[in-house]
């Protein structure tokens, strides 16, 4: 409830700082916290959330299957040399696998100071960490230079950024004309997620429209493969997802 002098404690906990929810981002860092010291929470969600087929080396805490990495590599047009921005990119376990895999190197953005701190060791053990570089930010603030990305990806975060449109824009500015941005994510129904924290901020049915709006081009936008497990217990009761989806888009020249 908002206090007479402003938003109360518990609200002021759920608003967003710098482009990211604070309960987003302490959750991810908690849960990349304990990752290490869990193998055995580690293996289960690797079976139940994709099957186990992604390389156990890379392996990550999304519903991203092999198959749908191997599509975006493709999609992205990814080569030796491109350059990668992986936004929000967690322990890193996806973004640097598509970068061994075409020869790009990496730029990996996330609030999660220990996300970051596993994405950095994953990349070294890798044999990667020559042309991988992890650091603070987010969809609103990347730190990276204008026009600089070949392509940019995000898988299952935007969902959750403060204010979709402005992230957008963030990443079309990195994107060089006719670079590609990758989006895996859940498509939000505003409906069922009113008063939820983080979701129920600016919730997005489908991306299409608000992606040309934002000087992209639909070239990809496609219903990706229903997880197995809900991403959160209240999922399971809210069911606020119609759908999960793969989608592509170039940078429309300015």
């Amino acid at each position: 409830m908002r206090g007479p002098d402003g938003p109360s404690a518990e609200q002021a906990s759920e608003m967003p700082e710098e482009g990211v929810f604070p309960l987003v981002r302490d959750g991810y860092d908690a849960v990349y916290d304990v990752l290490e010291r869990s193998p055995t929470f580690a293996q289960l969600w690797r079976t139940n959330a994709y099957h186990a087929d992604f390389p156990v080396e890379f392996a990550h805490i999304s519903f991203l299957t092999l198959g749908e990495a191997t599509q975006l590599t493709r999609r992205l047009r990814l080569a030796t040399g491109s350059l990668l921005v992986d936004a929000a990119c967690g322990a890193g376990g996806p973004g640097l696998w598509m970068a061994r895999e075409s020869g790009a190197t990496l730029i990996g953005i996330d609030p999660a100071e220990a996300g970051l701190v596993a994405a950095r060791r994953l990349a070294r053990q890798s044999g990667l960490g020559e042309r991988a570089r992890f650091q603070l930010g987010t969809f609103q603030h990347t730190g990276v230079a204008d026009a600089t990305a070949d392509a940019v990806m995000t898988v299952e975060a935007l969902q959750y950024a403060p204010d979709k449109r402005a992230a957008l824009i963030e990443l079309r500015r990195i994107l060089r004309p006719g670079g590609r941005l990758g989006i895996v994510c859940f498509e939000v129904d505003p409906g069922l997620v009113l008063g939820v924290p983080a979701l129920g901020t600016d919730p997005i049915a489908d991306y299409r429209e608000l992606l040309r709006q934002c000087e992209f081009t639909v070239e990809v936008y496609e219903e990706a493969a229903a997880a197995v497990l809900a991403e959160a217990t209240f999922t399971i009761e809210v069911r606020p997802y119609p759908r999960r989806i793969l989608a592509v888009a170039r940078a429309t020249p300015l």
